[in-house]
């Protein structure tokens, strides 16, 4: 039995608090929140016990503490609990600056134990593209075309996908509004056609010192839309993968077509739901990113953590979580010179 603490009682929070009662043989949590009054609206709304006692959630004796508060508290919430002694898994990203981003990084070389949920790699559909990549199905990635996640989700997508962990980069781009006849939200369908909104939008440019490049490109309406999809194209020597379909050469030079079902790896079959199953009998053209997969994607890496505070490597390496808030980090700077070319700088945790 794995026990994890929530410490936050958010939309986010929710997802660990509903995994937990999904797999309750394998996982056990508790939720921390700043008053009883949350404690009680979120332990009614997800059947998971929750407290807004510190001395109770400490006697709960989790494994670790699931950092999932809002983005200015993240970083120094965690640090509370590492004092405490605790392992932590952040929610994204591990800090809003870079004083502490560079802090993470002196607690974890002091010995802190400490991993990012940063899941969208472990997305069934896309971990099964990722897995032919590795085995050399499309040659090597030269290019990417993301418009699949937001900020450092698609940074980590970015680097993952490109191969490119830990190499300096130049990005150019910008932040506009764009406007979008809103059809969908995170509770239920809109289905008043006059209800226009304007939208964020994010297109940038990214060269990495190795040559390779992306393109990302991102609105916040592509999460809860009917009209706008999420997508990729990544090309490589001998093939591209786009979306769910991977063209490639094989052993004869013969140009194929394989589709990409998404995959359930035997270490986490455990994990498996009737929803991920649906998904498994059919297959769309179309990049499907369902509520489903996230959560599956998140309780692999809760799954992890427990591999990891034991001894074995981290769901997703501390370096890399730092890297993908830079990235955010210098996007932002990015939005207030559009256009303009910003580089990134070695930081401390670039070996």
């Amino acid at each position: 039995m794995i026990r994890y603490l929530i410490v936050g009682s958010g939309y986010r929070a929710e997802f660990f608090g509903r995994i937990a009662r999904t797999f309750p043989e394998i996982f056990e949590a508790l939720f921390l929140c700043r008053s009883t009054e949350k404690a009680e609206w979120i332990s009614r709304k997800t059947g998971i016990p929750a407290t807004a006692s510190v001395d109770d959630a400490v006697t709960f004796h989790p494994d670790y503490a699931v950092i999932v508060v809002n983005r200015p508290a993240i970083a120094e919430t965690a640090e509370e609990w590492i004092q405490r002694g605790f392992p932590v898994l952040l929610e994204t990203p591990a800090g809003a600056d870079l004083e502490e981003l560079r802090r993470l990084w002196k607690l974890y070389c002091e010995g802190a134990r400490i991993s990012v949920c940063e899941q969208y790699h472990r997305y069934p559909v896309v971990a099964a593209g990722l897995r032919r990549v590795k085995e050399g199905l499309i040659g090597e990635p030269t290019s990417l075309s993301l418009s699949l996640a937001h900020d450092y989700h698609g940074f980590s997508l970015i680097r993952t996908m490109l191969g490119v962990p830990g190499e300096s980069y130049v990005l150019r781009g910008e932040t506009f509004q764009s406007p979008i006849i809103e059809t969908d939200s995170r509770l239920s369908a809109i289905y008043d056609q006059e209800t226009e909104v304007l939208k964020d939008r994010t297109m940038c440019h990214i060269t990495f010192s190795s040559g390779k490049r992306a393109f990302y490109d991102f609105s916040s309406a592509q999460y809860h839309s009917y009209l706008r999809a999420r997508n990729l194209s990544l090309k490589g020597t001998r093939g591209e993968w786009k979306d769910t379909v991977m063209r490639f050469l094989d052993e004869h030079g013969e140009p194929r077509q394989l589709p990409l079902l998404p995959e359930i790896p035997e270490k986490y079959r455990c994990l498996d739901t009737a929803g991920l199953r649906d998904i498994r009998k059919t297959w769309s053209v179309e990049l499907g990113m369902e509520n489903v997969q996230d959560e599956f994607a998140i309780a692999t890496m809760l799954l992890d953590m427990k591999e990891y505070i034991d001894g074995g490597e981290s769901p997703y390496r501390l370096e890399d979580a730092l890297d993908d808030a830079y990235f955010w980090l210098l996007q932002n700077e990015m939005a207030e010179k559009p256009w303009e070319a910003i580089s990134s700088a070695k930081m401390p945790w670039h070996s």
